[in-house]
């Protein structure tokens, strides 16, 4: 098993990401990690410059994984104007109370890195991250995936599983296999 260290994407980490991405194709047909954000639904080359200038500018947040120097997969987490346009989302809104503080939209895993912990990892990583910014109730839109044959390649938001095993809990249904779970993550030095 590799031993990880995780950082926050910022412009010193962006070539470590983005060497991920390419290796990948731009990820789920050139997604680039914007699909989420309000100006990233238009497909097209521009999403790779898109994703470095929300880099730069500090507009977007991501906890990477690495193996050594090599980024071998993300969680990706930001305020609710930051990562507006989720999957699901007229069922979502339906039943909205109140908008998190901090939606944690996707995850993605190298395929030669995939079952090793990478994206459990990603996600603590990101809750540190979170409990650094001043915490605030965490939301996610995982897939439950028991008693069904999912490809890993599909799971963007990854597995139920892996979030209740982190404390979070199911708030409502989001579909037919996808949870609206949530966990409240206090600030950093707060009990």
């Amino acid at each position: 098993m590799p031993q990880f260290r995780t950082d926050q994407l910022t412009p010193k980490t962006w070539p470590a990401f983005a060497a991920l991405v390419e290796r990948h194709n731009g990820v789920w047909g050139g997604c680039w990690c914007v699909e989420f954000h309000p100006d990233g639904k238009a497909r097209g080359a521009h999403r790779r410059s898109l994703k470095e200038q929300k880099v730069n500018e500090g507009t977007t947040h991501a906890a990477l994984v690495l193996d050594g120097s090599r980024c071998v997969g993300w969680c990706q987490y930001g305020a609710p104007d930051e990562l507006p346009r989720i999957k699901h989302l007229r069922v979502y809104t339906a039943g909205l109370e109140a908008l998190p503080d901090w939606p944690i939209t996707c995850f993605f895993v190298d395929k030669e890195y995939r079952g090793k912990g990478v994206a459990s990892t990603a996600l603590l990583a990101a809750l540190s991250q979170i409990a650094q910014l001043g915490g605030g109730v965490v939301e996610s839109y995982p897939e439950d995936v028991e008693g069904r044959k999912v490809s890993e390649s599909f799971l963007h938001n990854s597995r139920l599983a892996m979030f209740e095993g982190q404390g979070f809990e199911r708030t409502r249904r989001l579909g037919k296999n996808h949870w609206v779970v949530s966990k409240l993550v206090p600030a950093a030095g707060e009990a």
